[in-house]
Protein backbone atom coordinates (compact mmCIF):
# COMPACT_ATOMS: atom_id res chain seq x y z
CA UNK A 1 0.00 0.00 0.00
CA UNK A 2 1.32 3.61 -1.12
CA UNK A 3 0.39 6.94 -0.37
CA UNK A 4 1.03 9.79 -3.16
CA UNK A 5 3.20 12.29 -1.41
CA UNK A 6 2.32 15.60 -3.02
CA UNK A 7 5.46 17.67 -2.17
CA UNK A 8 7.39 16.38 -4.89
CA UNK A 9 4.94 17.48 -7.67
CA UNK A 10 4.48 20.88 -5.11
CA UNK A 11 8.53 21.10 -6.48
CA UNK A 12 8.23 20.34 -9.62
CA UNK A 13 5.33 22.87 -10.70
CA UNK A 14 7.50 25.78 -9.00
CA UNK A 15 9.68 25.55 -12.24
CA UNK A 16 6.84 26.10 -14.23
CA UNK A 17 5.10 28.85 -12.28
CA UNK A 18 5.11 32.33 -13.55
CA UNK A 19 7.06 34.73 -11.31
CA UNK A 20 3.28 36.08 -10.07
CA UNK A 21 2.70 33.01 -8.89
CA UNK A 22 5.92 32.91 -7.03
CA UNK A 23 5.29 35.95 -5.02
CA UNK A 24 1.97 34.62 -4.64
CA UNK A 25 3.27 31.67 -2.96
CA UNK A 26 5.42 33.58 -0.74
CA UNK A 27 2.95 35.01 1.00
CA UNK A 28 1.16 32.63 1.59
CA UNK A 29 3.97 30.07 2.85
CA UNK A 30 5.98 33.37 4.30
CA UNK A 31 3.08 35.30 5.83
CA UNK A 32 5.16 38.47 4.11
CA UNK A 33 5.82 40.28 1.10
CA UNK A 34 8.06 38.17 -1.08
CA UNK A 35 12.03 40.13 -1.21
CA UNK A 36 13.01 41.56 -4.13
CA UNK A 37 15.48 39.11 -5.08
CA UNK A 38 15.67 36.66 -8.84
CA UNK A 39 13.37 33.93 -9.69
CA UNK A 40 15.79 31.11 -8.53
CA UNK A 41 16.39 32.46 -5.07
CA UNK A 42 12.59 32.47 -5.04
CA UNK A 43 12.21 28.92 -5.93
CA UNK A 44 15.00 28.00 -4.01
CA UNK A 45 13.42 29.32 -0.68
CA UNK A 46 9.74 28.14 -1.41
CA UNK A 47 11.00 24.48 -2.28
CA UNK A 48 12.93 24.42 1.03
CA UNK A 49 9.26 25.84 2.72
CA UNK A 50 7.29 23.41 1.83
CA UNK A 51 9.55 20.60 3.00
CA UNK A 52 9.92 22.39 5.99
CA UNK A 53 6.13 22.62 6.41
CA UNK A 54 5.45 19.02 5.79
CA UNK A 55 8.51 17.31 7.41
CA UNK A 56 9.62 19.68 9.43
CA UNK A 57 12.39 21.83 10.04
CA UNK A 58 15.95 21.34 11.36
CA UNK A 59 16.56 19.38 14.66
CA UNK A 60 16.90 21.40 17.56
CA UNK A 61 20.49 20.29 17.79
CA UNK A 62 21.17 21.14 14.86
CA UNK A 63 19.64 24.60 15.26
CA UNK A 64 22.16 24.84 17.99
CA UNK A 65 25.07 23.51 16.80
CA UNK A 66 24.71 26.70 14.25
CA UNK A 67 24.23 29.22 17.00
CA UNK A 68 27.11 28.05 18.64
CA UNK A 69 29.39 28.21 15.34
CA UNK A 70 28.27 31.55 14.49
CA UNK A 71 29.40 32.59 17.93
CA UNK A 72 32.67 31.18 17.71
CA UNK A 73 33.12 33.18 14.28
CA UNK A 74 31.45 36.63 15.59
CA UNK A 75 32.31 36.16 19.36
CA UNK A 76 28.68 36.61 20.52
CA UNK A 77 28.82 40.27 19.28
CA UNK A 78 25.73 40.93 17.53
CA UNK A 79 27.48 44.28 16.03
CA UNK A 80 29.94 42.00 14.91
CA UNK A 81 27.57 39.89 12.45
CA UNK A 82 26.29 42.72 11.30
CA UNK A 83 28.73 44.59 9.73
CA UNK A 84 27.88 43.88 6.28
CA UNK A 85 24.76 45.69 6.49
CA UNK A 86 25.92 48.59 8.43
CA UNK A 87 29.28 49.29 6.00
CA UNK A 88 26.90 50.11 3.64
CA UNK A 89 26.66 53.61 2.04
CA UNK A 90 23.49 55.70 2.55
CA UNK A 91 21.11 55.57 0.18
CA UNK A 92 21.32 58.54 -2.59
CA UNK A 93 25.46 58.58 -1.79
CA UNK A 94 26.83 58.48 -5.35
CA UNK A 95 29.93 56.53 -6.25
CA UNK A 96 32.34 58.03 -9.01
CA UNK A 97 34.84 56.01 -10.67
CA UNK A 98 36.88 56.85 -13.70
CA UNK A 99 38.01 53.90 -15.96
CA UNK A 100 40.06 54.16 -19.17
CA UNK A 101 39.03 58.02 -19.54
CA UNK A 102 35.61 57.12 -18.62
CA UNK A 103 33.54 58.73 -15.31
CA UNK A 104 31.36 56.41 -14.17
CA UNK A 105 28.81 57.22 -11.81
CA UNK A 106 26.62 54.97 -9.49
CA UNK A 107 23.68 55.67 -7.28
CA UNK A 108 23.42 53.72 -3.82
CA UNK A 109 19.06 52.87 -3.42
CA UNK A 110 17.58 51.58 -0.41
CA UNK A 111 17.70 48.06 -2.06
CA UNK A 112 20.95 47.91 -4.20
CA UNK A 113 22.86 50.27 -6.54
CA UNK A 114 22.38 51.97 -9.95
CA UNK A 115 24.19 52.46 -13.07
CA UNK A 116 23.45 54.26 -16.36
CA UNK A 117 19.40 53.99 -15.38
CA UNK A 118 19.60 50.18 -14.50
CA UNK A 119 19.32 48.85 -11.06
CA UNK A 120 22.14 46.27 -9.43
CA UNK A 121 22.60 44.24 -6.49
CA UNK A 122 26.05 44.55 -6.47
CA UNK A 123 28.33 47.03 -7.20
CA UNK A 124 30.50 43.71 -8.48
CA UNK A 125 28.09 43.55 -11.38
CA UNK A 126 29.18 46.90 -11.96
CA UNK A 127 32.36 46.78 -11.75
CA UNK A 128 31.85 43.83 -14.38
CA UNK A 129 29.61 45.27 -16.35
CA UNK A 130 32.36 48.62 -17.00
CA UNK A 131 35.69 46.60 -16.82
CA UNK A 132 34.37 43.36 -18.59
CA UNK A 133 36.46 41.34 -15.64
CA UNK A 134 35.93 39.99 -12.40
CA UNK A 135 36.35 42.64 -9.65
CA UNK A 136 35.44 42.90 -6.29
CA UNK A 137 33.00 46.21 -5.93
CA UNK A 138 33.81 47.76 -3.04
CA UNK A 139 37.32 47.38 -4.53
CA UNK A 140 37.09 48.86 -7.68
CA UNK A 141 35.06 52.03 -6.12
CA UNK A 142 37.50 52.39 -3.20
CA UNK A 143 35.28 51.67 -0.69
CA UNK A 144 37.94 49.02 0.59
CA UNK A 145 41.37 48.49 0.28
CA UNK A 146 42.52 44.85 -1.72
CA UNK A 147 44.07 43.89 1.46
CA UNK A 148 41.72 43.22 4.52
CA UNK A 149 42.03 45.04 7.60
CA UNK A 150 42.63 43.73 11.20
Amino acid sequence: MTTHDPIPARLAALKTATTLELKAQWRDLFDSEPPPFNRRYLESRLAYRIQELAYGGLKPETIRRLERLGEELDGGDRKKSRVRADAMPIAGTRLIREWQGVEHVVTVTADGFEWQGRPYKSLSAIARAITGTRWNGWVFFGLKNRRART
